[in-house]
Order: structure tokens, then C-alpha cells, then sequence
């Protein structure tokens, strides 16, 4: 009897010590989804965070966030059958889940496959249709298909929910070229010296803009009178689309009025919608007068709620030295994306602002000049668009002789 006690004690006590020792070593599934997204986000080793993963679901086999994960994990690694399941097995459970949802319909977007990224997310929609994070998928899907009014519509109700989101605002403005096929536009400058020249200076220009399936095409026919002398140019712009992140600028040219315009002009930028709503560019332009001149330019933007911020750089190298110009921008959204206000400060002259850039390749161009500008830009009538702006340029014409210029300028935009 004693020994069988004894025998008992020894198993109860071995029991207690196990149990002792097993709870000191296990680990949650919190700790392993933690452990999880540290191995992917940190250590960029997916294979090692799907197995913490795998492990977690053992433990809590209704955890749908790490089933998320896990999808995306498998969307990371091309696995996208996997990826499928892994979301499919959440929504099948729980089919408001909105994050399953916004991983589902991003798999199938990146992968083109638009009429099912539609399919997943209107059906998310259809749970809860104020969600932002849904609509601006939505109208990134549609602006994929081509599908430019049902894409308008999505991102005016989406500016109507919340007229301070970035990525909306953003996306609003890459698809303003896009509600209708066809644009013609007019406007109208006028430069007074008070010092430089004894007459204004004055620019007209007339331009029709078509969308494609490539891109949208822009020819435009420029007037001007300065020093007394009449000219006119033409020009072609070319905005090509290469991808979901990158589009391209291409620009020429031409004009027998030397003088008054360059004979050539030439350009090229690469564009670049990057993550958190940033925007850039990189590029060229290309001006002869009777030599030529190249400029280099780049670009960075930020949407930030109602707001677009801007920084601009012209670069022009020569022999003997580099002549530089600088610009600061923000603009201010009102509603739609030709309904704003804008600023700009500066300093030097910009080979993209027609009505001065002839002064670029002559020994102006060496000498100090400084702007500030407002505009803005106004919808009416649906499709019509109202364009004012007014410019004071304080530039120096001579060493040590400074002269101040006004710019105003109207322009007038009909969509169809």
C-alpha cells in the first residue's frame, strides 16, 4: 500500500512538472502571427513566415486574419491558386470580411484579371458601399477595362464620401483626360514690362486633344507677337501609356519664325505613380534657335487630402557653365480634378512655359529671375473648364538692371 502510494506521488509529480514545463514553452497563435509578419516584413523570408503561420492555424484554426496573410504571402510568392483558397475560405465563412475581400480583388487586379477583380469587389460593395478602400479599387479596375464614365461616376461618389483622400484626388486627376474623348481648348497671354520692353508681349494658342487606346494626343497651333514680329509654331504632345505605373510625355515642335519661337522644340519624360500617393517624373526638352539647347528635368509630387505638393527642377549644361531653375508648387483641390487653386514660386525660366522660354539660349538665361504665380481652374456646365492665372516674374535683363513682368493669362476647355 505504501508503495503504490509512493508509485502514485511519483506520477502526479512527474504530471505537474510536464504541465509546468509545457506552459512555460507554449506560444499563442498571436505570437506566432507576430512571429509570422516579422519573418516577411523583416527578414523577407516568406517560406519561414508561412510556417509560423501554418502553425498558428493549428492552434486557432478561425483566425481569418492569419488566413489573410497567408493568402498574401502566398500573392507574394506567385502561388496564386493557393492565394484563392486562402481567401476564398474566409469569405465563404465570413463574407463581409473587407480585408479578405481587399486581398482578393488586389490578386486579381496585379494579374489583369479585371472582370474578376470586379466580380470580388462589387460584391464587397454590395456589404458595404461607402468603403474607400473598395471604391478606389474599383475605379482603378475600370480605369484598366477603359471603362472612363463608369470610372468618373465610382470617383465622384468616393470625393463625395471623403474630398480629403489623397489616393482618390490622385487617381481623379490621371482620369480628367479621360471623361471624354475629345477636347478643345484656347487661351490666351499677355506679358507688360516695365522696364525690358517698351511693348507687351502676347501669346495665343488653339489645341485639340483626342484619347486613344495608347494615350492621348494633343496638337496645337501657337501664336505670339514679340519685338514687334509675328510668329507661329506648331506642336504635337503624346502622353503614351506604358503600364499601370508608368506613362510616358513626348512632345515636337516646329516653327519658321525664329525669333519669336524656337525652330525646333523637343521633348521626353517618363512618369512614375509610385506607392503613398507620390507621383514623379524624369526627362528632357530640346530647344534650337540657331543652336541647340538641351535641359534636363525632374520632378517630385505628393497628394496629401485636398493638396498636391510639387518640387521642379530644370538642369541646362553648357561648356562653360549650368544654368539652373527651380519651382515650388501646391494646389489645392476644390472638388473634381479641374476644380482647384494653385501657387508657384521660382527662380529661372522653365523650357515648358511657352511664353518665356524663349529667352532660353541667349545670355538671358544666365541671369537671375524670380516668379510667383497663381491659378485657377474651374469646372462649368459639366464639361466645360474656365482657366485664369496671373504671373509676376522679376527678372534681371542686364548685369545689375532688374525689371519686373506681369503675366495674365484665360483659358476656356470644352470636353465631348
Amino acid at each position: 500500500m505504501y508503495a503504490m502510494n509512493k508509485h502514485n506521488a511519483l506520477i502526479i509529480c512527474y504530471l505537474l512538472i510536464s504541465f509546468s514545463i509545457k506552459a512555460q514553452t507554449s506560444i499563442s497563435a498571436d505570437d506566432l502571427f507576430k512571429n509570422a509578419r516579422s519573418a516577411a516584413f523583416e527578414e523577407k523570408n516568406y517560406d519561414k513566415a508561412k510556417q509560423f503561420a501554418y502553425e498558428a492555424l493549428q492552434i486557432s484554426p478561425s483566425y481569418s486574419d492569419i488566413e489573410i496573410f497567408l493568402g498574401r504571402l502566398c500573392t507574394w510568392n506567385k502561388q496564386y491558386d493557393s492565394a484563392r483558397y486562402h481567401f476564398s475560405k474566409v469569405l465563404n465563412t465570413d463574407s463581409a470580411n473587407k480585408d479578405a475581400s481587399i486581398a482578393y480583388t488586389d490578386l486579381e487586379y496585379w494579374n489583369d484579371n479585371f472582370a474578376e477583380a470586379l466580380r470580388v469587389c462589387n460584391l464587397a460593395l454590395n456589404i458595404d458601399s461607402s468603403s474607400e478602400e473598395l471604391l478606389l479599387r474599383k475605379v482603378k479596375i475600370l480605369n484598366a477595362e477603359k471603362n472612363y464614365k463608369e470610372a468618373s461616376i465610382v470617383i465622384d461618389k468616393l470625393l463625395k464620401i471623403n474630398k480629403s483622400n489623397p489616393a482618390a484626388i490622385a487617381l481623379a486627376n490621371k482620369l480628367r483626360d479621360a471623361r471624354a474623348v475629345n477636347k478643345v481648348s484656347v487661351s490666351y497671354d499677355h506679358s507688360s514690362f516695365n522696364k525690358q520692353f517698351d511693348k507687351p508681349w502676347q501669346f495665343a494658342n488653339i489645341s485639340y486633344s483626342r484619347l486613344t487606346k495608347r494615350g492621348t494626343i494633343i496638337a496645337r497651333i501657337n501664336y505670339a507677337n514679340r519685338f514687334n514680329t509675328n510668329g507661329v509654331q506648331g506642336e504635337v504632345d503624346a502622353y503614351p501609356h506604358i503600364s499601370k505605373t508608368f506613362y510616358s510625355y513626348i512632345n515636337f515642335g516646329y516653327s519658321e519664325d525664329v525669333g519669336v519661337f524656337p525652330k525646333f522644340r523637343g521633348g521626353f519624360s517618363l512618369y512614375a505613380n509610385l506607392p503613398k500617393s507620390f507621383e514623379a517624373e524624369i526627362g528632357m526638352r530640346y530647344l534650337y534657335f540657331t543652336s541647340p539647347t538641351s535641359i534636363y528635368t525632374t520632378y517630385i509630387g505628393k497628394y496629401y487630402k485636398n493638396f498636391l505638393f510639387g518640387a521642379r527642377t530644370y538642369i541646362t549644361p553648357s561648356n562653360s557653365s549650368v544654368s539652373q531653375s527651380y519651382s515650388l508648387s501646391a494646389r489645392y483641390y476644390l472638388k473634381g480634378a479641374d476644380d482647384y487653386i494653385g501657387l508657384t514660386a521660382g527662380s529661372g525660366i522653365s523650357p515648358d512655359d511657352n511664353n518665356q522660354n524663349i529667352q532660353i539660349g541667349n545670355k538671358l538665361n544666365k541671369l537671375s529671375s524670380k516668379k510667383i504665380s497663381a491659378n485657377f481652374d474651374h469646372t462649368f456646365l459639366k464639361r466645360n473648364i474656365i482657366s485664369l492665372s496671373a504671373s509676376l516674374i522679376n527678372q534681371e535683363y542686364q548685369p545689375s538692371l532688374k525689371g519686373n513682368q506681369v503675366d495674365t493669362s484665360i483659358g476656356l476647355s470644352h470636353r465631348f
